[in-house]
């Protein structure tokens, strides 16, 4: 078994003053780039929008408040091959059930913190990725999904739980499917968001029904109108993490147009996040050095993921996440115990919906405890 540590010690360090000192000195230099004018953010980022958010980035946004914040949660460091820092809440009955909470890109383990305090009774193990925000260093610096996968269960064994539930969204979810096909002996069960793009991008099932056929078609036109990041991510990486880890403005604009049309916002994403909170997420990323990273499960992804998944598995799907597979397609991976379509949210749906979000993790508890 790996060791582990808990303290103030295994927090994420705290930013070197220079590192601050140096962004609001690059924001306050910001050259607004020429492009067209009327698109808002058809073409992506909306450059008003922008422009009016990096002088309160460099004058008026205080990361040292939200760093105390964050440093000051309940951080466990465990040791062993791929060391690795979570957020790890002990529920008061030592016999309450473990969730392990994965996060997705562009965010964090900040994902998860309105779900938190409604999850008390429930041991909690929130890992940072590797490769993201506020992630213990490792070796090769970003990791694949099955990587993480073996990452994640050797530090939730260090932390002394050898069976669990895994909830998951985005790029958590990869990390779940790989956790799950490699140790069904310890995820008990799974509570998802979503079904990997892959699943119907890598050799498809040839059987599909009209309504399997019309989610592909959908996910296909999806991609081809909204992927674009995935596959530059996927492909070039490299030259990509130059442009966004050398100016906060291109991480600021490529973060929050995601942030602005994956949430369930009418067009404000001002609704979901406060400014302040916008600016949290972006400057994680920033102060971490960790876009280019964060990348690497795109590159690493692998041909296509496990086979089918015999784990009882609840899903909760929210309208305005990416693409949203149907049922019966779902079925042909998972063993489906749980569905149920809410009327709201996107997807970051931990953050935007908490209480819905935590009722499907109470669901995939249930499934995991079916005695109790």
């Amino acid at each position: 078994m790996a060791s582990h540590t808990t303290s103030t010690e295994t927090a994420p360090p705290a930013v070197e003053q220079p590192v601050l000192d140096d962004l609001r000195t690059r924001l306050r230099g910001y050259r607004r780039v020429d492009v067209p004018a009327g698109f808002g953010w058809a073409r992506g980022v909306d450059g008003d929008y922008l422009a009016d958010l990096i002088p309160y980035w460099a004058d008026h946004y205080d990361w040292r408040r939200h760093e105390s914040r964050i440093r000051g949660l309940s951080w466990a460091l465990t040791g062993g091959r791929t060391p690795m820092r979570a957020v790890h809440l002990r529920a008061a009955k030592p016999d309450a059930t473990a969730v392990v909470l994965l996060h997705g890109w562009p965010d964090s383990i900040l994902r998860f913190e309105k779900v938190w305090p409604l999850l008390s009774d429930l041991h909690l193990i929130v890992p940072a990725l590797p490769g993201f925000p506020f992630a213990a260093p490792v070796t090769g610096r970003g990791m694949a999904p099955p990587d993480m996968a073996e990452a994640v269960a050797n530090a939730v064994s260090a932390l002394g739980y050898e069976r669990y539930v895994v909830s998951a969204g985005d790029v958590g979810c990869d990390v779940a499917e790989a956790l799950a096909a490699a140790h069904p002996d310890r995820v008990a069960a799974l509570h998802l968001t979503d079904v990997s793009q892959l699943r119907f991008l890598v050799n498809p099932p040839q059987d599909l029904s009209d309504a399997e056929r019309a989610y592909v078609r959908h996910g296909h036109h999806w991609q081809a109108t909204e992927g674009g990041y995935m596959h530059q991510q996927s492909t070039k990486p490299h030259t990509l993490a130059v442009a966004l880890g050398d100016s906060p403005a291109g991480l600021a604009a490529w973060i929050l147009e995601k942030l602005r049309t994956w949430t369930d916002c009418g067009g404000d994403v001002e609704s979901v996040f406060t400014r302040d909170e916008l600016l949290t997420w972006i400057t994680a990323y920033w102060v971490s050095g960790a876009i280019g990273t964060s990348f690497t499960p795109y590159a690493e992804s692998g041909p296509k993921p496990p086979g089918r998944i015999d784990v009882p598995t609840a899903f909760t799907i929210f309208p305005k996440d990416l693409v949203n597979a149907p049922r019966e397609f779902t079925a042909r991976f998972f063993d489906v115990r749980s569905w149920t379509d809410e009327p709201t949210g996107g997807h970051f749906a931990a953050w935007e919906c908490p209480s819905e979000y935590v009722a499907g993790v109470r669901t995939a508890v249930g499934l995991a405890n079916p005695g109790r």
